[in-house]
């Protein structure tokens, strides 16, 4: 599914008019990305959190000249999704496979 396709299933199930949808999605990513940015987590209860991860400093290859190369520590984002989420997931699946 798209970003497209949820704006318009949001303003199905809502009567809210798409521009609107797509300007209020706008906003969450634009405030979940500053959030991550800033080493801030953000946390939806019922869906799952959004986090920062740190990766430590590690050696990695350069395959084609098979040279050692140091990736640096750095902060990546990350999803985790929340129990009552995945159990929704996992009981929807095992229901299509029947």
């Amino acid at each position: 599914m798209t970003k497209a396709e949820v704006i318009v299933e949001i303003s199905n199930k809502t009567g809210i008019d798409k521009a609107d949808v797509s300007a209020s999605l706008e906003a969450f990513f634009t405030v979940v990305k500053a959030s991550l940015a800033n080493g801030e987590n953000v946390y939806v209860r019922g869906f799952g959190s959004f986090v920062v991860k740190h990766r430590k400093e590690k050696i990695g290859r350069i395959i084609s000249k098979n040279e050692p190369v140091v990736i640096p520590s750095h902060n990546v984002p990350s999803f985790k999704p929340a129990k009552v989420f995945v159990e929704r997931v996992k009981s929807s699946s095992m229901n299509k496979e029947n």
